[in-house]
């Protein structure tokens, strides 16, 4: 989402977004802007009036510290006859609460009246009602109710047993609360001024959301448990890009049960339409900042173990032992009109779990949450085999979701999986990057199984599958024409022969031998896949890349920082270096947050990023990817190891010479 001239303001599982002159107008589409929490909308109007009339934005809403945004507005006038006063609004939003200062400066030494009115309104819409995707949806037997306050208004709604509710307080109290007669609430203050006189008035909107749980563990703010490690000379924006992405993830952190109904803070997915744990984006988010901040790490396991499937919900797409892709709180989810409440169609959150799960352990040296979740782990390794498609097929497919996406990786916009030629991938689909994750997991809980369980003989089988899964895969997805792995294999088992930008999450995953992996990782820094601001999803030149189309030429810095992870487990420092340079260009386009994605243009197409226009902003594993380039370069200088470094597992890196035994060590081993 590019939010040209409005404001976002987010925290702890709450965010509002905010027009020019503080407003909100209660609009719709690509840009709902409004108070929200929990998927629902709890403010859709909130606009300020000054003696009947809307005043001029002299400054816009901008963000101040501490997630404070502030603007400044007069009522219209001349040189001749300048504005008798001044209004400066300051916003700040936290948990569930949206608080406003309004403060009117007099200008002019005469006394001055007026009437200040604020119309406000909670039409509790439902994020996905707000959407621009024509659909529509019945709310039979729901109820709206208006409540006078002595110092506001309180709106209600109610369908059945959901019930939410929206306070508005005012001080000082309004003179008046008014009906507009279109269902909202107009709060009056009659004023008056001293002569070059201030009044201020601070205003509360507290939301009440069905369900919301208790207060969460680990509330300590990401950006101060620690310092982090300089990146070194030369590298100054990669530090101020880290700082940014600690801030943004601390600010997207929203509360989850754990399995014990525990309430942990974990990573949101982005801003506006996924303020929700989403399984593989927290997964993603988690890896990548956990060598430097475990925390995230240790809430996203915890939550996704308390949302593990345990039993089959075909309309869900779960089976016991999946991991959960998407959670949602919201009215139509509670109601089962759309399948998110916890929804399971994602191949590859599972995989992913034991990866974090392992790595967790690994970078922390306590394996105290690998004990706890033990069960889980050995619930969700059973599922990769009896439902994933391990036993069956021998590799990780999806079950089929009608009007879903077909291939339930993080490509899952619709004909993301093609031919080079453009032609659709018909399912089930199996993705290659999801196969790079399952080797990863098999040998990762092996190692958990033998270090941590005591379950040799466990670990032993887990080998021997991630054996088998390698030399499969080389076997039926290495294209010796173009020297490189392909996308996916099709419902007939036909490879699909896009070049795409998958093959770095092979590289992070350990699935090459030495000799391939190094091909691999300078073929993906040629110009065709590397725009300048980074590695583009598909190689432009083939039929099917589209530069506006985000998994068909956009460029993602997460998917470059998995890709960079994988340069460092190979020792690729030049292709590495020049990497990140291009995505702290971007970040240095961007006052150092990477966005979520930008198109496949590069600098000689047009001298700026051209933005993709639905991106989230902040995004969580776009705020993580910088802390991962800041493993990847400590990787290659010898510093240390970290999420898919590949150092410290009994092979050498030097110079791209890596030596694998016959089984291939887990990503990040150490």
């Amino acid at each position: 989402m590019t939010v040209t001239h409005h404001r976002l303001l987010v925290h702890n599982g709450t965010f509002a977004l905010l027009g020019p002159s503080g407003d909100v107008t209660g609009a719709r589409g690509p840009l709902p802007d409004g108070l929200f929490t929990r998927d629902a909308r709890h403010l859709s109007r909130w606009q300020l009036t000054v003696d009947g009339t809307t005043p001029t934005v002299l400054v816009p809403t901008t963000h101040g510290s501490g997630g404070t945004a502030s603007c400044v507005l007069a009522p219209p006038g001349s040189r001749g006859e300048p504005p008798a006063h001044t209004v400066f609004r300051e916003q700040t939003v936290t948990a569930g609460t949206l608080v406003e200062r309004i403060r009117v400066v007099g200008n002019r030494a005469t006394r001055d009246r007026m009437l200040i009115a604020l119309t406000v309104d909670a039409d509790f819409a439902d994020q996905f009602e707000l959407r621009s995707d024509h659909r529509w949806y019945a709310k039979p037997h729901a109820v709206r109710t208006r409540e006078t306050l002595p110092d506001g208004v309180a709106f209600g709604y109610r369908r059945r047993e959901w019930h939410s509710r929206t306070v508005v307080s005012a001080e000082p109290a309004p003179d008046a609360v008014e009906d507009t007669g279109s269902g909202a609430r107009r709060l009056v203050w009659r004023v008056e001024l001293e002569p070059r006189g201030e009044v201020e008035l601070v205003l509360r909107v507290a939301a009440h959301p069905h369900g919301a749980p208790g207060p969460a563990e680990g509330a300590d703010d990401l950006t101060g448990t620690g310092t982090l490690p300089s990146a070194g000379p030369g590298r100054e924006t990669l530090d101020r890009a880290c700082a940014r992405g600690l801030a943004d993830l601390a600010a997207l952190r929203i509360p989850a049960e754990g399995p014990d109904g525990t309430v942990h803070r974990v990573p949101a997915a982005g801003v506006p339409w996924f303020l929700t744990l989403l399984g593989r984006h927290a997964l993603f988010a988690s890896l990548l900042a956990l060598p430097h901040r475990p925390q995230p790490a240790a809430a996203t396991l915890a939550a996704l173990a308390g949302t593990q499937a345990t039993e089959e919900d075909p309309a869900r797409l779960a089976q016991p032992g999946k991991i959960v892709h998407e959670v949602r709180h919201g009215e139509l989810a509670h109601f089962g009109e759309v399948p998110y409440a916890r929804y399971h169609g994602a191949v590859d959150s599972t995989p992913l779990f034991l990866v974090l799960l392992d790595e967790h352990a690994r970078v922390t040296g306590d394996p105290t949450t690998a004990r706890a979740l033990e069960g889980n782990a050995r619930a969700a390794v059973e599922w990769m085999f009896r439902h994933g498609g391990l036993d069956e097929h021998g590799y990780l497919v999806p079950h089929p979701d009608r009007g879903g996406p077909t291939d339930q990786t993080w490509k899952d916009s619709p004909d993301a999986i093609c031919f080079a030629d453009g032609t659709p991938a018909k399912g089930p689909i199996t993705a290659a990057s999801a196969q790079g994750y399952a080797l990863d997991a098999l040998l990762r809980t092996a190692r958990l199984a033998r270090g941590v369980w005591g379950d040799p003989a466990w670990a032993e089988r887990l080998e021997s599958a991630a054996r088998e899964l390698r030399e499969r895969f080389l076997a039926d997805f290495w294209m010796p024409e173009h020297d490189f792995p392909a996308l996916a294999l099709d419902g007939a088992g036909r490879r699909v022969d896009a070049l795409a930008s998958d093959a770095g999450h092979l590289l992070w995953s350990g699935m090459f031998d030495a000799e391939r992996a190094v091909r691999v990782g300078r073929r993906l820094m040629e110009p065709d896949f590397f725009s300048g601001w980074g590695v583009r999803t598909l190689a432009a030149g083939q039929d099917a890349y589209h530069p506006l189309a985000p998994h068909r030429g956009g460029v993602w810095p997460h998917d470059n920082a998995v890709l960079a992870l994988g340069l460092a487990r190979y020792g690729l420092r030049e292709e590495l270096d020049r990497l990140a340079s291009g995505l702290m260009a971007l970040a240095g386009r961007h006052d150092h947050r990477l966005p979520e994605v930008v198109t496949g243009y590069g600098p000689g197409e047009h001298p700026e990023p051209v933005p993709y226009p639905d991106a989230c902003s902040p995004g969580a594993w776009a705020a993580a990817a910088p802390l991962a380039l800041l493993t990847a370069h400590r990787v290659v200088d010898g510093e240390g190891t970290g999420a898919g470094s590949g150092r410290g597992d009994g092979s050498e890196t030097d110079g791209g010479r890596h030596h694998d035994g016959p089984v291939p060590e887990p990503a990040g081993a150490g």
